[in-house]
């Protein structure tokens, strides 16, 4: 009962809102020419007070009166001449206001609310979260403000923090859960992964020295290698980062999930063809993004070189080779520009901006490919993922 009297309390308040501006407005006009009238008056009575302070002449005075004495006569001649008939109200939109939408209102509340829905206080939400993330959250921390040494409630909270793009949070709660449970590979690549978020994708030295931590305990970890691995091709030291992708591309299966994105980075720092799937169709690294070959893609799909551009590749000094690869890169922009829906081709172009270190022209690819498979569709997801993972900006790239 209190939610409906409560419901009718703002309906009123927003009605006598919308409504004072028409029942004013029939006001306005007499009430700006009264004040009118007004001010004048007041001028001539100054004008007497400094004709007889001896301020103007009697000549200046007659001037001045006439001038003032025009005015008023003008305004006074718009005044109506008997008592002005009651304003014609706006009577359809009144009506509008008062009837249509509140009933437009409480039609829509009957439809997409739970008028039946007894109310939840934050307490009873808390005890019964379902799959409300923010709730579960809210009771996590509830949990460990009250056992702050409960390492495994950090463990679980701090990849949910990560994933909701909370970083500092993340980063407070992988430093607890290492505290309190040990150092493991998957905490420490955690950490090392929320401090390169804190630092818009840069692998940092501390994030640098938390990864080699996590190949002392797993030296064949692939994530660590691979940011390891990055943090040379950040540093300026293309050789040294080439060696390690090709190192952990050998060592990766050839089904590997990472390994199109390995390859590319072994292109970018002038690497060759690498031997992790020799016999793919299109899986020359030399492309950006290329890999093994995704369902639908071959030699044809826009942005693959051809024959001729990976002979050529091979003679190239690395100066030249990252020239072409660059020229590659505009000229699969320009292909998937002709032809968007091709949710292969943004995700290398994307990856090739951010390899080759240009934010700025990832985050409008990212964006031109969001334009083209929207973030509510899997693909989309896909693409933001993406963003995430290489250090890309996502604000404003849905809009």
């Amino acid at each position: 009962m209190l939610f409906w009297i409560l419901v009718a309390a703002l309906t009123a308040a927003l009605a006598v809102i919308l409504l004072y501006p028409l029942l004013r407005g029939a006001k306005a006009a007499d009430n700006i020419r009264a004040g009118e009238a007004a001010v004048y008056r007041d001028q001539l009575r100054e004008l007497d007070r400094d004709l007889n302070g001896g301020l103007i002449t009697p000549e200046e005075a007659d001037y001045a009166r006439a001038e003032i004495g025009r005015r008023l006569i003008a305004v006074s001649a718009d005044e109506p001449a008997e008592t002005p008939k009651p304003a014609r109200h706006h009577r359809f939109t009144e009506a509008f206001v008062l009837l249509v939408l509140p009933v437009l209102g409480l039609c829509l509340y009957l439809t997409t609310g739970r008028p039946d829905l007894p109310s939840q206080p934050l307490e009873a939400r808390l005890e019964n979260p379902g799959n409300d993330v923010a709730v579960l959250i809210t009771k996590a921390e509830r949990h460990l403000a009250e056992k702050p040494d409960d390492g495994k409630g950090w463990d679980v909270l701090a990849p949910i923090y990560f994933r909701t793009m909370r970083v500092n949070d993340a980063q407070v709660a992988y430093r607890n859960a290492i505290r309190l449970l040990g150092p493991s590979p998957v905490r420490l690549d955690g950490l090392a992964e929320t401090l390169m978020a804190v630092s818009d994708g840069v692998v940092t030295e501390e994030a640098r020295q938390v990864l080699e931590q996590s190949l002392t305990l797993e030296p064949d970890n692939p994530r660590a290698r691979f940011y390891i691995a990055l943090s040379m091709e950040q540093a300026g030291r293309p050789d040294e980062a080439r060696q390690a992708f090709e190192a952990l591309a050998k060592q990766s299966p050839a089904d590997a999930p990472w390994l199109p994105l390995v390859n590319e980075h072994i292109a970018m720092n002038g690497g060759a063809k690498s031997s992790a799937d020799p016999a793919a169709p299109g899986a020359d690294p030399a492309a950006p993004g290329a890999g093994p070959a995704a369902p639908g893609a071959g030699p044809a799909a826009p942005g693959n070189p051809t024959q001729q551009d990976v002979a050529a590749a091979e003679t190239m000094s690395a100066g030249d080779r990252q020239q072409m690869i660059r020229g590659m890169v505009e000229s699969l922009d320009a292909k998937l520009n002709e032809d968007p829906n091709n949710f292969e081709g943004w995700v290398r172009l994307v990856r090739s901006y951010a390899v080759l270190n240009d934010k700025d022209r990832a985050a409008g690819a990212l964006k031109r490919g969001l334009a083209a498979f929207p973030p509510p569709g899997e693909q989309g997801r896909q693409l933001l993922a993406l963003a995430r993972e290489l250090g890309i900006a996502t604000e404003g790239a849905t809009q």
